[in-house]
Formats: C-alpha cells, sequence, structure tokens
C-alpha cells in the first residue's frame, strides 16, 4: 500500500494535480486556501482584493506581530471597498476552492486546517473525496484517524477552535495506527518556525494520544519551516509532512 500526504496547500493547484501519482490514496492535512503569500505579495486572496502593495505593507505587519496595526490597516482597506465584505470574502474563497477541489485527486482523504472555511467545503467537495475530522478510517488493513483545525491563537486564523474542543476529537479517534492533524504535538522543536522565528501552537492533546496509544505514525503539517521536521517518540514516529506550497512534493507512506 503506498499513500501520499499532503498538508499546507495554499493554492498550489498545479502540484496538486500530481500529488497522487503513484499512489493508491491521497491524505490532505488541510490549509487549501491562500490568503497571504510571504514570499510574494502579488498572490493570495488579500492581495487580489487589495493589490500587491497592500499585501506587502500587511505582510511587513504582521512579520512584525504588529497584529492589531494590521487589523487596523485591513480595516481601512476593507471601507473603501463597496459592497457586503461577508459576501465578497466568501466570493474570493468560493473561487480558490473551485480551483483546488478540482485539482485534488481521487481518492482523497481529507481534514481541515487552521486557514480554512469548513462550511463551504460540501459544494466543491467530488466523488471520491472523504472529509474526516474526530473520525477515522481504514486503509489498507491499516486504521487511520483525522484531527482537524488548529488552536485559538493571536493570528485569529478562521478554523481555530478551543484546547478542550480539538481533545474531544483526539478523545473520538481513539486508538490508531495513524493518527493524522493538521497542527503538530506540543512539542517545541517541532513548533519553531525557522525563517518566521516563532512558535506556533501545538496541541497536547495529540502529545498525549501518542505517549498513551503509541500510533506507528503521527503526521501533521502547520509549521512551514520546522526547527524539526521528525522525531521519535517511543514507537511513534512524529513526521511533518512539508510545506507542499513551497514543496510540490507529497510525503510518501508504504506499508
Amino acid at each position: 500500500m503506498r499513500v501520499h500526504v499532503v498538508s499546507d496547500v495554499h493554492g498550489r493547484t498545479d502540484a496538486l494535480r500530481r500529488a497522487g501519482d503513484g499512489a493508491d490514496a491521497l491524505i490532505c492535512l488541510g490549509d487549501l486556501l491562500l490568503f497571504l503569500d510571504y514570499a510574494d505579495s502579488s498572490r493570495g486572496i488579500f492581495a487580489d482584493l487589495f493589490g500587491a502593495a497592500a499585501a506587502a505593507q500587511y505582510i511587513a505587519l504582521r512579520t512584525a506581530q504588529r497584529f492589531d496595526d494590521a487589523r487596523a490597516l485591513a480595516t481601512r482597506l476593507w471601507a473603501e471597498v463597496p459592497g457586503d465584505r461577508a459576501q465578497i470574502m466568501d466570493a474570493a474563497i468560493a473561487g480558490q476552492y473551485a480551483e483546488i477541489f478540482a485539482a485534488m485527486p481521487t481518492p482523497a482523504y481529507l481534514t481541515y486546517g487552521n486557514v480554512d472555511v469548513p462550511r463551504m467545503w460540501d459544494a466543491h467537495l467530488r466523488p471520491g473525496h472523504r472529509v474526516l475530522d474526530g473520525e477515522r478510517a481504514e486503509l489498507g488493513g491499516l486504521s487511520f484517524g483525522f484531527v482537524g483545525g488548529g488552536l485559538r491563537s493571536i493570528y485569529r486564523t478562521p478554523n481555530e477552535i478551543d484546547d478542550a474542543e480539538f481533545a474531544a476529537k483526539v478523545e473520538a479517534v481513539g486508538a490508531v495506527d495513524v493518527l493524522c492533524s493538521h497542527i503538530p504535538p506540543d512539542i517545541p522543536e517541532l513548533l519553531f518556525d525557522t525563517v518566521a522565528e516563532r512558535l506556533e501552537r501545538g496541541s497536547r492533546a495529540l502529545l498525549d494520544a501518542v505517549h498513551r496509544i503509541q500510533p506507528r505514525y503521527l503526521l501533521f503539517g502547520h509549521v512551514h519551516q520546522p526547527m524539526v521536521a521528525s522525531l521519535t517518540i517511543g514507537r511513534t514516529r512524529c513526521v511533518n509532512v512539508g510545506h507542499f506550497r513551497a514543496s510540490g512534493a507529497p510525503y510518501v507512506l508504504r506499508w
């Protein structure tokens, strides 16, 4: 059995079309949308709405962790846009999702990332796409558990949830051979982004599950440039499957 795993797609549809080549199935761990491209300020929903110069300014403020100033800038920019803000954003998100899900291979098992908008997925799913969150599936004789979303943070991304709600989904999955989530367990080496020079949030519930049930693998994404891409806890291999937008290459799992 061969499964390809991707995370943090962020609009990379060209590589996504090929991500399942040679695999029995694709697993996608979320963050499909591209709101901001920190490497190219002309890309993403923010730039499409307000222009590359405004996006560059917004990125600079967020990189400097001046989040209140970044939100104030966004408020000023929105004030100049005619029409209903929610409708405009939904249309922009729907446009990206239409392209992304059209490029998503089948069969694919998906869960949500912290920048995803779960309520908008159903309209774009195709036959062969299965979304799991706090649920499990059997693949090639192994049990896979899926836990989507991110935890509350200063970044206020669209799909952040409380620690207790996240922990309940981990508990609902139970003992599995492969545990799949968007965010890492709460281990500093897996959470530190070496380019952004900051710690992202990780889950204590995931770490507790690793100690308790010892799955063969814990697979995740979220941190684009981690200090450590993988480590082992007991018999569990914890693996950041990579920043798919940057690499265009899936992580390969064989058994």
